[in-house]
């Protein structure tokens, strides 16, 4: 595997969990809202990552040496039923009191936060190795 390959991966990896940081942040952002554009609360993102495929001849030799990396293959929204809180005075509040909010867990929301940190900054750190061992490799005939 080449040096371009690797700073492939390392794109692809920082792309993905740029995505999942703004998911994250969006779901975050939206934990009290209780009407969105489809009239009901907001739904919960999830990202799905999978591998990245090429439709190439050249993607397809490199998806088999492995040097293509991950993509975001779909945004979904999390199938998990609203959250009920009995407020009357509410907006939003229906017949019997009760408000829709949508069932986010900013605990495990900032613990997802801080996974797609720290791949982030592991694709980072990967991206820098590489470049460090291509600069060095050049300096070999130097001396």
């Amino acid at each position: 595997m080449g040096y371009f390959s690797a700073f492939d991966i390392s794109a692809s990896g920082m792309q993905v969990q740029k995505i999942v940081l703004d998911t994250v942040a969006l779901n975050l952002a939206n934990v009290s809202t209780t009407r969105g554009v489809s009239g009901g609360p907001y739904a919960p993102l999830q990202v799905v990552i999978g591998e990245k495929s090429g439709a190439s001849f050249f993607d397809q030799v490199a998806a088999f040496q492995g040097a293509l990396g991950a993509e975001v293959v779909e945004i979904q929204p999390l199938p998990d039923a609203p959250r009920m809180v009995h407020d009357p005075d509410h907006p939003d509040a229906g017949g019997d009191g009760f408000v829709a909010y949508p069932n986010i867990n900013p605990v495990s929301e900032m613990i997802n936060l801080m996974e797609a940190t720290r791949a982030y900054e592991a694709n980072v750190r990967a991206l820098n190795a590489t470049r460090t061992m291509a600069l060095h490799a050049l300096e070999i005939g130097t001396n």
